[in-house]
Order: structure tokens, then sequence, then C-alpha cells
């Protein structure tokens, strides 16, 4: 009998999680062989979408029993359909909680009106800190990659000359259109270099065409802020949001030059 408990840290004096797939780790506690063990939890790693991370933990640990704060009815399902026996509506001490349950005093608190009753009661200062415990986590596995980011750019903005840039571009709309918006993809910048850059590159004889495009997305796609954008916000939204603005580059560039060419006058 294996039986898990979401804990706020690797202790047996540790809180239990309020809600599944918060917690720091998770208490293992394998009563046969009378082994207690601290596993780390999906969510120490910043992932996404923690419920169903937490169900995979726990399948893939052949865990028998869940002892729980809050679980919601679609993951309590899944588990219970898998053979795992949920107790929630819990608050106290993992320790103690493990206790109470090899004497049998938890028989009876599978009812799922509990987890209602419980969120009403702690609705308050424990869902503030649970939110806090949540963001601490992620900011921290986040202050490496975005340091690295952000020197990284640094760094291009200052060794990355106009000129060079310049040589980028061969004189054709179409092709120098593609090539504005991939350029600005890989040189990510603030929206005032952009400015300062889109002038120089039409004091050259660039179209403004492709200086639109180079512009948007200079601002909007980052090739190397990827990685702590996939880390932040998840990698799918930030494959999809990149790979969005990269594509909405070329229409827009395209309605700004009709735009700028209908209304205004000498126009470039």
């Amino acid at each position: 009998m294996r039986v898990a408990i979401p804990s706020e840290g690797p202790s047996l004096k540790s809180s239990i999680s309020r809600r599944l797939g918060t917690g720091v780790c998770f208490l293992v506690a394998d009563l046969e062989a009378g082994l207690l063990e601290f596993m780390e939890s999906p969510s120490s790693e910043g992932k996404q979408s923690l419920g169903v991370q937490a169900v995979v933990f726990l399948l893939g640990h052949d865990v028998d029993v869940l002892l729980a704060g809050y679980c919601s009815p679609a993951i309590r399902g899944h588990l219970e359909n898998n053979g795992v026996k949920v107790y929630s509506g819990l608050s106290g001490s993992v320790g103690d909680l493990l206790g109470k349950y090899k004497s049998g005093e938890l028989e009876g608190r599978q009812t799922k009106g509990l987890d209602k009753v419980t969120v009403g009661k702690k609705a308050g200062w424990e869902n503030i800190r649970d939110a806090a415990l949540r963001t601490r986590r992620q900011i921290s596995s986040m202050v490496p990659i975005m340091a690295g980011v952000v020197l990284l750019v640094g760094l291009f903005n200052s060794f990355v000359s106009k000129e060079f840039l310049t040589s980028f571009f061969l004189g054709n709309v179409i092709s120098d259109t593609f090539l504005g918006a991939c350029v600005g993809s890989v040189f990510a910048g603030n929206p005032i270099n952009s400015y300062v850059i889109g002038g120089e590159l039409l004091k050259q004889g660039v179209s403004l065409f492709a200086v639109t495009a180079f512009m948007l997305t200079w601002t909007t796609v980052g090739l190397f802020q990827l990685p702590a954008e996939m880390a932040a916000l998840g990698q799918r939204f930030a494959l999809l949001r990149n790979v969005a603005c990269f594509l909405l580059a070329f229409p827009i560039a395209t309605a700004t030059v009709f735009i700028l060419n209908t209304f205004f006058e000498g126009s470039p």
C-alpha cells in the first residue's frame, strides 16, 4: 500500500498543500515496507497543467491512496478510475495526516462535498499564500534564463551596427520585406531602437515595406527571448504567439504602406 500526500516542504512537520499539484514535493509512504520518501513535485519545475502533471506523477509511482486538501472533480475522477483512493478536504501536517490514515481516523473523508466546504472556509489568506509560493518558485526558475537573455540582447544591441543590418537588404521589395521580418525576429530590441534603426534604413533606400516588417518583428518576436517566454507562459503559447506575430508582420506592413500612400502626401 503506497500513500501519497502533497507537501509544502520535505518534512513530516510540513503542511499539506491545499491544492493538488501546487506543493513543493510529495510524501510517498510505502506502508508495507515501512519506507518514507519525499519526492520533488512537478510544480517545482514551473511546468504547466499542474493537475495533469500530478496525476501522471501519482500513477507513475504506483500510488494506491492520495491524501489531499482540494482535488478537482476531474482529477479525482481520473485517479479513482485508475484505482487510486482519494481522501480530500484535509489539513494539517503531512506526518499527522499519515498517522491518522494508518489509525483509520480518515475513513469517511472521501465525500466529494468536503472539497467545496474546505475551499469556502480557506479561500482568504491561504489562497494568497499558495499564489505567492507558486509565483516565487516560478520566478526563481526564470531568473537565470532572464539574466542570460538580457545579457545576450544587450551584446547584440551594442555590437550590431546599423550598417551591418542595412547589408542584409538587396533592393527587392518582396525579398527585403521577408528579410526585414527575419532580421527583426533575430535581433530583438526595444521600440525606441527600432525607430532609430528604421529611420537609418529608410535613409539607405530600404523600402518602407521592409522597414515596417523589421520594426514589427523587432519589438514582438524574439528568438533569443523565446526560452524565457516558454518558461513563463508555456511552450505552446510562446511558439504560437511568436509565429503569429511573424506572419502578421507582412499584412500589417502592406496595410501601413497603403495607408501612408493613400492619406499622406510625400510619404516614403
